[in-house]
């Protein structure tokens, strides 16, 4: 009897790639034992063994595509069958790529915990290109199995300069030979995914931004008395759920376009794009956030941001936005336009930097200077689903619930 390994039906809407088998046809395997790597534009994830037995088969190799559903290998019952020996491998774990591809090792660590050595494919090819020492890696995985992840974390956070006499340094990437004289950075699936993407949706929808401008004064004043409760909250929950109530004047810009109508969805479910350094971003998505309170919204965001920056959003994480936000500011800019729509999506909102900013107000019936706390923000358009009067219907309802938060 055989059990079907399958790619997770939660990719829904998510082209995915096989990255690499952690194991070999003929390795014993226990249920739960990561199997495959999958990866997306979004995220990597493991797949786990169904059931116990011996890997019989692999369908889908490394480098194919993996829709939702589709097998990628077999496992065969095996109970009484012996796990294939596997000969220890001496010196360092890239001495011997080929004995390495399926081979299992558990070391004993202190305290006594059992450490996983294997290093699938994708992972040694990492750790070679950029000269990394795999024993300066702390694993996440099974077992404390070093993950592509791990790997890409090490390089992000390694630093090149002078380190403790004797050490080697956890990573420095090498510099291609080229007549720029500058280091070469190969594309990765995600940044190739990425591209593909952004591509795909500006030759697909017609783009308009609209324009407006922000007070956060009543926002910020909000902010530092939540705190004094013991509320810690970001800008981003307000951007988040002041969005929310917006989609009432303007339905469409939570929609899509479909070749015979103009598709609404039923809930606000509002990606977040968070920056993940040189290699990219990711939208975790804050799923039905009409339905959310404002504290609600910030516990569910804080935990997608600490799982993105940690690599271990899943694919329902990722998947069946309605509305994007992208926070641009955060990282400095005033303004961002056009910010390419998210594929299937009608609109996304863009944020600058809040910055103090001296404006113009009437006090008292006379018009006077005054300082405020100031961002610009932009509604990027499919003009195919919205045309310019929603566009700005939806604008000056959101700048509206920014600018008159009540007080507690």
């Amino acid at each position: 009897m055989s059990v079907e390994v399958r790619v997770p039906a939660e990719q829904e809407g998510t082209k995915a790639v096989v990255r690499a088998w952690l194991k070999q046809i003929g390795d014993t395997v226990a249920e739960n034992d990561p199997l495959v790597e999958l990866e997306t534009d979004k995220v990597t994830q493991e797949v786990p063994a169904p059931a116990a037995g011996v890997l019989s088969e692999i369908l889908l190799d490394t480098d194919a595509e993996a829709v939702p559903g589709a097998v990628l290998g077999r496992i065969a019952a095996a109970a009484n069958e012996e796990r294939r020996s596997s000969e220890p491998v001496e010196g360092s774990p890239f001495s011997s790529p080929a004995s390495q591809e399926g081979s299992s090792a558990l070391l004993q660590a202190q305290g006594g915990a059992e450490v996983e050595t294997r290093l699938s494919p994708s992972v040694r090819r990492a750790l070679l290109q950029h000269d990394i020492d795999p024993d300066r890696v702390q694993g996440t995985g099974r077992n404390g199995r070093i993950t592509r992840e791990d790997v890409d974390r090490a390089v992000e956070l390694a630093t090149v300069s002078h380190v403790d006499a004797g050490e080697k340094p956890i990573a420095q990437p090498r510099i291609a030979e080229s007549n720029w004289a500058a280091q070469d950075i190969p594309h990765d699936r995600m940044r190739l995914k990425i591209a593909e993407n952004m591509v795909r949706a500006v030759g697909e929808a017609p783009h308009v931004t609209a324009l407006f401008e922000a007070d956060f004064s009543a926002i910020a004043a909000h902010k530092a008395a939540a705190a004094e409760r013991g509320k810690k909250l970001s800008y981003t929950a307000y951007l988040i759920k002041a969005a929310a109530e917006a989609m009432a004047v303007a339905p469409a810009i939570n929609g899509r376009w479909a070749e015979d109508r103009i598709a609404v969805s039923p809930t606000i479910d509002i990606g977040v794009g968070t920056a993940l350094g040189d290699k990219g971003l990711v939208v975790p998505v804050a799923k039905n956030a009409g339905a959310l309170s404002l504290e609600e919204i910030g516990a569910k965001l804080d935990d997608l941001t600490r799982r993105a920056r940690e690599g271990k959003l899943t694919g329902a994480d990722v998947s069946g936005g309605s509305f994007t936000i992208s926070n641009h500011g955060v990282s400095g800019s005033l303004l961002a336009t056009p910010i390419i729509l998210h594929q299937g999506q009608a609109a996304i909102l863009g944020v600058g930097k809040l910055e103090k900013r001296v404006v113009v107000r009437e006090v008292g019936g006379q018009d006077a200077i005054l300082v405020r706390p100031m961002a610009y923000v932009t509604l990027t358009i499919d003009h195919r689903v919205v045309d310019g009067h929603q566009t700005n219907a939806w604008l000056t309802r959101f700048v509206e619930v920014l600018e008159n938060w009540p007080k507690t």
